[in-house]
C-alpha cells in the first residue's frame, strides 16, 4: 500500500505547473515583442525554459495558447484605447482620438502584426481580432458621435483611416513621424466630417 501524497506536495507541484505555464505565455509575449513573430511551440518552450512536452501538458494547441494569451492581456490591451479626455470641439476630440490610438497601436504593434500573419490559420485569432476591431469602432463613435451622420462609405473610410493598418503604413512603410502620422490621419477624418 502507497502513502498517501501529502496536500503540501500536491500543491508544491500545483504552483510549479502553474509557473510554468506562466512562463509559456510570458515567452510567447517576449518572442513576438522581440520580432519573432510567429514563433514555434519549441521556439518558446526554449524560450521559457521548458520542455516541448510541458509546454503540450499546459497547451492543447496552438489555438489553447492564443486564447489564453488574449484572456490575460485582453484587459490591459483595451484599456490602452480607452479613456482620454473626450470633451472639447470635434477638431480636438478627432485629435485626442488619434494620439490615443496611435499609442495603442505604437504599444501593440508586434503583437497585431502576429495576429495579423497567422489569421489564415486560426479560428481564435480571427474571432479576437474581429472583437477588437468592433471595439475600435465602438470606441471610435464614443469620441465622435459626429459619426452617425456621415453616409455608410463615409462611415467605413473613417474606420479605415483610424485603423492599425493605415497607422502601420504611414509610420512603417512611408516613413512618417508619430506627428505627421497624427496630422494625416487627423485631416482626412476632418474631410469625411466636414465634407
Amino acid at each position: 500500500m502507497s502513502e498517501p501524497v501529502k496536500p503540501e506536495v500536491v500543491d508544491g507541484r500545483r504552483a510549479r505547473s502553474e509557473r510554468s505555464k506562466q512562463a509559456i505565455i510570458d515567452a510567447s509575449l517576449a518572442l513576438m515583442e522581440e520580432g519573432n513573430l510567429i514563433p514555434t511551440a519549441q521556439q518558446i518552450s526554449d524560450k521559457a525554459g521548458v520542455g516541448i512536452r510541458s509546454f503540450f501538458r499546459h497547451f492543447e494547441d496552438m489555438e489553447t495558447l492564443f486564447a489564453t494569451i488574449d484572456e490575460q492581456i485582453r484587459a490591459s490591451t483595451e484599456a490602452l484605447f480607452l479613456g482620454g479626455d473626450r470633451d472639447g470641439t470635434l477638431e480636438e476630440r478627432i485629435l485626442h482620438a488619434i494620439e490615443r490610438h496611435g499609442e495603442g497601436y505604437e504599444k501593440q504593434r508586434n503583437m497585431i502584426l502576429s495576429t495579423s500573419a497567422q489569421l489564415w490559420r486560426s479560428e481564435t485569432l480571427r474571432r479576437n481580432y474581429a472583437r477588437y476591431q468592433r471595439g475600435l469602432r465602438r470606441d471610435l463613435d464614443d469620441w465622435l458621435p459626429e459619426l452617425k451622420q456621415l453616409t455608410r462609405s463615409q462611415r467605413e473610410a473613417v474606420d479605415a483611416i483610424a485603423s492599425f493598418e493605415m497607422w502601420h503604413r504611414l509610420r512603417y512603410h512611408q516613413g512618417l513621424s508619430n506627428k505627421s502620422t497624427i496630422e494625416v490621419l487627423v485631416s482626412l477624418i476632418n474631410l469625411q466630417l466636414k465634407g
